[in-house]
């Protein structure tokens, strides 16, 4: 495409992306760009922060550097860019030499509106020698929130962006970012000296996907339960703590007939990329990834995320989740925790480096995230309040809202649960206190003479089972801490004493019951196939075969194609000429001329 320096922000949108009208604030920050002003943008993964820098990038004299931590992200960006018709390359270590002097020669010769770079190559000097070659159209900063240490995925090189854009004074700065509390936006806006910026903020809701919380009990089994009846043959991502947990799920998903792929930072670098594409240019692929392993990939349809361990806070939990969904079709957000995972991650916190209000900070991060876990309200509603919305009514599409959550007064559990941790020394774990409360004289609890405190079979009404949730439920709350030392026994807190001064009342929900079968295959019709008749549903496959036909051809995704909202307005609406074609959201003028008449003749077959 050649520079659109006549064009409006909508004529571009229209013939170029295939779209009607914008979105909440994408035309503001549009304009606000192309007059040369700087701007913060805040928006939830799927709501088009993409289109607020690249619209403006075509329309500016010269390039426009879009700054991106993660490659596949750059990778599946400018390739949707080019099916597009926009002039957009790439600059990372995924190219061979010769590949990128390709791209700085077309660059130089102004035959690129948009040039994605990585923070690390953008502070070389023999990066700044190129840029100042070049007329620079604007600034993009993607996944801001990376500048600041209380972002949950810091990166030291994002503090170097500041320099270099000081050397180019007039050039509008544009920081985007779908995940920031109001701590980590003041953040953002100090390093990237982007004080006199506008700062745009829309709604952080995500009305398509349905956020479910469950307690961990055989968590292969409900992970592979929940694909299976939920999102048969769709393409998801499962979170897990560690690489070695990555290779083991991924390989029991393989052994249930699944497509699963492990993707970490211990792989071999062809063969991550090699799972990478699989997921991103293949239906039904499920990748099982560390939660400290960004998946920067721009797949619009994915129908899941799964976390089968707490990630780390509820920005992280966000962003993550935000990864399900971005085609506004249904997708779910599913978690299971433990006990065990909430002294796992007190513990690390607890030893983590920095000083003491980093660790305040952390901690309160942390105690959000459990707090959402253990929530009898709105997900939803409890989600946005963290990042500062409120939120009227419940949403009803979550788990809390979608079923009657079974609560109890647990005011005098707690405090037995609690004199039991104080009068053992604070210094045991939940198994062994469960062994005291319920009269269970151990082999330990007798070694300990813990079968002679006053608490030893206070608890016999409840099981070891039920005591363990207790536990549970008080560390979320805050009334109890993980001891550092080797036992990682409980402590009180400041929180304990008026539960155990009869001074505050405790609600506990009720755990719902283990699995005990292994989970089956369900008839459960998977989105995108729940066609009224029988002559759309054949149409629609046969549309996405052409479309998955083309995209092999091409080396593409096959959403940089058409998306699927795309393929089934075409099922839909049946457009017979170009014309027609054009009145499809996601079809521009590029994409009708390539792909236009092979779709009418399949539609019109």
């Amino acid at each position: 495409m050649t520079p659109a320096t006549d064009k409006t922000p909508l004529s571009i949108l229209r013939t170029v992306f295939g779209y009607d009208q914008f979105r909440d604030n994408q035309l503001a920050i549009i304009q606000r760009l192309v007059s040369g002003t700087d701007a913060f943008v805040l928006m939830p993964t799927g709501s088009g922060k993409s289109l607020c820098y690249q619209i403006p990038g075509m329309i500016r004299k010269g390039v426009a550097l879009v700054i991106s931590p993660l490659i596949a992200l750059m990778q599946d960006q400018v390739a949707a860019l080019r099916a597009n018709g926009v002039r957009a390359a790439f600059l990372n270590s995924s190219l061979e030499p010769a590949d990128a002097q390709r791209v700085v020669a077309e660059a130089t010769a102004g035959r690129l509106d948009l040039l994605y770079v990585a923070p690390e190559r953008l502070a070389t000097e023999r990066f700044q020698r190129f840029l100042g070659q070049l007329p620079i159209a604007l600034f993009a900063i993607d996944e801001a929130h990376c500048v600041s240490q209380w972002g949950h995925d810091f990166r030291p090189e994002y503090l170097q962006i500041a320099a270099v854009t000081r050397h180019h004074p007039g050039v509008p700065r544009v920081a985007l970012t779908a995940t920031a509390d109001a701590q980590t936006r003041r953040d953002i806006l100090a390093r990237l000296d982007l004080a006199g910026a506008r700062c745009f903020i829309s709604s952080f809701d995500r009305p398509n996907i349905r956020y479910r919380v469950q307690l961990k009990q055989r968590d292969r089994a409900q992970l592979l339960r929940f694909i299976r009846n939920e999102h048969p043959g769709a393409s998801g991502i499962v979170y897990v703590r560690t690489r070695k947990r990555a290779d083991a799920i991924a390989h029991y998903l393989q052994e249930q007939g699944l497509t699963a792929r492990p993707y970490h930072a211990g792989l071999d670098p062809a063969v991550r990329r090699h799972h990478q594409q699989s997921f991103i240019r293949e239906d039904g692929v499920v990748i099982v990834a560390t939660i400290a392993f960004g998946m920067g990939i721009d797949k619009p349809d994915v129908r899941f995320v799964a976390h089968l361990d707490l990630p780390a806070s509820m920005e992280a939990y966000y962003q993550e989740t935000g990864r399900a969904g971005r085609d506004g079709e249904p997708a779910d957000a599913w978690m299971v925790y433990s006990l065990a995972d909430l002294v796992a991650l007190r513990r690390m916190f607890e030893m983590s480096e920095g000083d003491a209000h980093f660790k305040r900070i952390q901690q309160r991060k942390l105690d959000s995230l459990l707090g959402y876990g253990e929530t009898v309200a709105c997900r939803r509603r409890v989600l946005l309040n963290y990042f500062g919305e409120k939120r009227d009514t419940d949403c009803g599409n979550c788990d809390n809202c979608q079923q009657d959550v079974a609560t109890w007064d647990g005011t005098l559990a707690a405090q037995k649960a609690l004199s039991c941790v104080y009068r053992t020394g604070q210094r045991f774990g939940a198994l062994h206190l469960a062994d005291v409360l319920t009269g269970n004289a151990t082999k330990r609890v007798q070694q300990w003479r813990h079968d002679k405190l006053k608490t030893f079979g206070v608890g016999a009404e409840l099981t070891k089972t039920e005591w363990q949730s207790v536990y549970r439920q008080l560390l979320a709350a805050g009334m109890l801490s993980v001891d550092l030392g080797a036992i990682s026994g409980f402590r009180l807190t400041a929180e304990s004493w008026p539960v155990l001064r009869g001074e505050r009342t405790v609600q506990l929900r009720c755990d719902p019951r283990p699995l005990k079968k292994q989970p089956k295959p369900s008839r459960k019709i998977a989105i995108g196939t729940d066609w009224e008749t029988e002559a759309d549903r054949v149409l629609w496959e046969k549309l996405r075969q052409l479309r998955l036909d083309i995209a092999r051809a091409a080396d593409l995704p096959p959403y940089a194609v058409f998306h699927d909202k795309t393929l089934r307005e075409m099922v839909t609406v049946r457009p017979r000429n170009r014309e027609d074609l054009l009145q499809i959201n996601g079809i521009g003028e590029t994409k009708a001329d390539r792909y236009g008449e092979v779709f009418l003749e399949a539609l019109n077959a």
